[in-house]
Formats: C-alpha cells, sequence, structure tokens
C-alpha cells in the first residue's frame, strides 16, 4: 500500500466519450467473508474469482500472522484464486497494526471464536465514513455463552466450553454482525436464531457455500437466519467457493457510463442485484439494455450519440436515501451525488445507514459543486454544474473506497487535469481503476508524490 501515490486525471469537460467494455471483478465483500469463514474448514480450501485488491491482502496477512496460509493460484476457471488454509493457525489475536487499517478484518472473530473457543482482537479500523460500534458483535458473544473482556481499546473473548446456539435479535441491521455471527454459530452447540438480519448477496453466497461444505443454514437473504450448528465438527471442503460479481463496482460504472460514456458495456455482472439503482436511473432518463449477465450504457441517450448531449438533459431525483438492501445503497451514494450534480434542479439525499459519510462533499465544492450539507446525514444539491480543475498547488483528497470513486468521476467530468491523492483508499475497493479507464479512453495515470491534509 503507497499512501504517497495520486491520480493525475485530464478532465473531459462534459463530453460523454468513453467507450468500451468492463468486466466486473469478484465482490471483496463476498471473497473477505468467505476467507473469513476458510477458518470453519478442515484443510485448505479455494475460493475463485477473488479480486486483486489491497483489503483481500491485508486480511490474508492477518491470517497468515495467525499462522494460517494463503496463497494466490491462477483459476482453472480463468482469472485469481486463493487457497486458504487455517490448519497451522497457532494463535487467535488478531494483528493489531493490520486491523487498524481495516474494519473488515472483525469479520474473522466470529470463525475464530467458533473454532478454537477464544478470540483477541483491537477496535477495528479502516475508512473514516463514521462510528461503526461493535456493540452488536460484543452482545452477540455474549448471548452465546462467551465471557468478554474489554481493556484500551482490545477485546479478549472466551467460551472454554464452546458457543451454543441461542436466539439474538440485532438491535439495528447491521451486514458485518449478521455475517459474523452467522459463521460463529456453524461449529455452535444446538441452534442459533439470527433476527432483524442484514439480507445482501454476499451473505447468501458464503451461506450457500457453507451448506454445500456441510454447514446448516437456512434463510439466508431473510430478515431471520437459522444455524443448526455442527457441535465442532469441522466443514469440510467438497467444493470451491464462486465469488459473486461485485455490484457495487458495478453500480459505480453504470453512472460512470451514464455520465462520460459514449456506450459502456459491463459484463459479468448481476443486474439483478442492483435493481434500486438501475430504476432511479432509467427514471432520470439514462438509456440502457440490461441482460441476465451484462448492462449496456448509452450516455447520449442512444448507440448513436457522438457525445455531445448534455447531462442536464437528464430528469432531476429529487430525493434519494440510502436504505439495507435492497435499497439503495450507501456504498452508491457518493457516485449518485455527482450524477446529481450534473441535473437541472435541486436533489436531497439522506443517508441512512453512516453518518459521516459526506466528508467528500467538500471535494466536490473545490471542484464547483453547489452542495449543501444541511446536517451529518442530509444534504441539498443544485445543479448543473460543469466541474472546473484546481489550481496546480491544491488536490483533492480520497476519504473513503466509495468517495474515492466519486471524486475520481467528478474529475473526469471536469475541465483540465486534477491531481487525487490518497487513492490507496480506492485500490481496496477497486481493482486497478487507473488501468480501466485508461482502457475506456480517459487520460489518467498513476504518479509517485506527496500527499497533503490528513492522513486517512
Amino acid at each position: 500500500m503507497d499512501t504517497k501515490e495520486l491520480f493525475i486525471i485530464q478532465g473531459l469537460a462534459g463530453k460523454r466519450t468513453l467507450q468500451g467494455t468492463v468486466t466486473i471483478n469478484g465482490a471483496k465483500n463476498s471473497a473477505l467473508k468467505a476467507m473469513a469463514a476458510a477458518i470453519l474448514f478442515d484443510g485448505p480450501v479455494i475460493l475463485e474469482n477473488v479480486p486483486e485488491m489491497s483489503d483481500i491482502e491485508t486480511l490474508a496477512n492477518i491470517i497468515r500472522k495467525l499462522g494460517g496460509r494463503v496463497e494466490v493460484k491462477k483459476s482453472e476457471r480463468g482469472g485469481r484464486a486463493l487457497i486458504v488454509d487455517a490448519t497451522g493457525i497457532v494463535s487467535t489475536d488478531i494483528d493489531v497494526g493490520l486491523a487498524k487499517n481495516m474494519r473488515g478484518s472483525v469479520v474473522l472473530t466470529g470463525p475464530l471464536l467458533g473454532r478454537y473457543k477464544n478470540v483477541k482482537f483491537p477496535t477495528p479500523g479502516g475508512c473514516v465514513i463514521g462510528a461503526r460500534p461493535i456493540n452488536l458483535f460484543i452482545s452477540g458473544y455474549e448471548k452465546m455463552g462467551a465471557k468478554v473482556n474489554g481493556r484500551d481499546c482490545v477485546y479478549d473473548i472466551s467460551a472454554d466450553k464452546g458457543i451454543k446456539g441461542t436466539g439474538i435479535t440485532f438491535e439495528k441491521i447491521s451486514v458485518g454482525a449478521t455475517e459474523t455471527l452467522m459463521m460463529a454459530a456453524v461449529l455452535a452447540k444446538g441452534k442459533t436464531v439470527l433476527n432483524n438480519c442484514a439480507r445482501e448477496p454476499e451473505i447468501v453466497n458464503v451461506a450457500e457455500w457453507l451448506n454445500e461444505c456441510g454447514a446448516s443454514i437456512s434463510g439466508a437473504g431473510t430478515s431471520t437466519i437459522i444455524i443448526q450448528g455442527t457441535d465442532d465438527k469441522l466443514l469440510s471442503a467438497k467444493k470451491s467457493f464462486i465469488t459473486i460479481p461485485d455490484r457495487i463496482t458495478t453500480g459505480s460504472y453504470i453512472i460512470l457510463g451514464a455520465l462520460c460514456a459514449k456506450k459502456l458495456t459491463i459484463e459479468n455482472c448481476r443486474p439483478d442485484h442492483l435493481e434500486a439503482t438501475t430504476k432511479l436511473l432509467i427514471e432520470s432518463g439514462v438509456k440502457m439494455k440490461i441482460g441476465e449477465d451484462f448492462i449496456t450504457v448509452y450516455g447520449g441517450g442512444d448507440d448513436e450519440t457522438d457525445g455531445t448531449t448534455k447531462n442536464s438533459a437528464y430528469k432531476l431525483i429529487s430525493n434519494i436515501r440510502t436504505q439495507e438492501y435492497p435499497g439503495f445503497p450507501t456504498d452508491l451514494q457518493s457516485p449518485m451525488v455527482v450524477f446529481l450534480t450534473q441535473c437541472a434542479g435541486e436533489s436531497v439525499v439522506f443517508e441512512n445507514i453512516f453518518e459521516g459519510r459526506f466528508k467528500y462533499v467538500d471535494e466536490l465544492i473545490k471542484l464547483g459543486a453547489d452542495i449543501t450539507i444541511a446536517d451529518p446525514r442530509e444534504i441539498l444539491i443544485k445543479g448543473p454544474t460543469l466541474f472546473h480543475c484546481l489550481p496546480d498547488d491544491e488536490e483533492l483528497t480520497v476519504h473513503d473506497i466509495r468517495a474515492g470513486f466519486a471524486v475520481v468521476l467528478a474529475a473526469l467530468l471536469g475541465e483540465g487535469k486534477s491531481r487525487v491523492t490518497n487513492i490507496y483508499l480506492i485500490d481496496r475497493g477497486y481493482e486497478k481503476l487507473d488501468e480501466v479507464l485508461r482502457s475506456l479512453g480517459a487520460k489518467i495515470k498513476r504518479v509517485q508524490g506527496s500527499t497533503s491534509g490528513p492522513n486517512h
């Protein structure tokens, strides 16, 4: 992870000239959970269609530090695969330094506690997008019979006789808590019932694979998940895990296509996982053809566009609220705000999932956006805006993974050159973004330089 790298982007001045095809990688948020779930297995497992992102490497290094084995190999299906083997794990103390770089590391706690009866971990870190309390995890483990000791932001959790099945109702819907406690319950004694669960496709992806390998999980993808524990019997790797396509990457490129492309085809995707997003964009006037595993976006309204049609021709979406799946995803909120800056009129966006996720708005304002932050969860956008470039001594700063894509998108829309720093955060969630954009005709390069502003 090189925090001194930055992007230099030549803007398109509002013209839709990009064109080509993007192949969607495997979902990071699915592959990471499968890597953690590998701890529940007797012997190595193979994970297919794993994206090449820094978060994947960070979790791999955490598992290696515990004594496990993680190897990268070329998949027989094509693409990238991982071999994960927990057999050699000798420690259940999650590395403090690595965990602070990645909030998702907390997902390891469930499988480690379920298999080894103990786990020690720091309060996880990662993107600066508001508080993400882990009380749902802690209270869940306590209900499963574990003892929790917390001191100096480090938790030591033990269940000497193993965790026990129980009923748990989450006080708020949480993807991480749903996934982690589901995995913890796989090796437990008795039945666990999780209520008010998250319903994301990534949870279903992992649950279905675990079932095929000896687990008993029902209801994944609904608000109630029931897990019949194996009473410490480890799972058997009867088949590889196949990572589903990344729906957030897909949605990001749909918005890119609408604003910057003459014609953009997005292949190897799951349109059925993005219906809330495509519905909004179609209502706004974005022309697209949707197939079973592809989406083609016609930025100018048809396949004959010359790229000169104004983005302001899109109809206004007056009110957007992020919601848990299957609603409009919080991870597409920032790219959608960039879309709204190009529409004529006023829009309100309400962030229902995470507070503090509007840090990137300051970067858009630097480029000329007319956005008012009403409170930590609500903003007002007035458009259309033709973004301008910044003076040579000023830079755009990335604050989190998805906002990073939004900042890059805004820079592409603008006039002149923009410098974007903290791009290591983008690398956590987008596979080789600069290479993909260059393949579509964008002028973007990755260079070495010193970042400005606070260290996010």
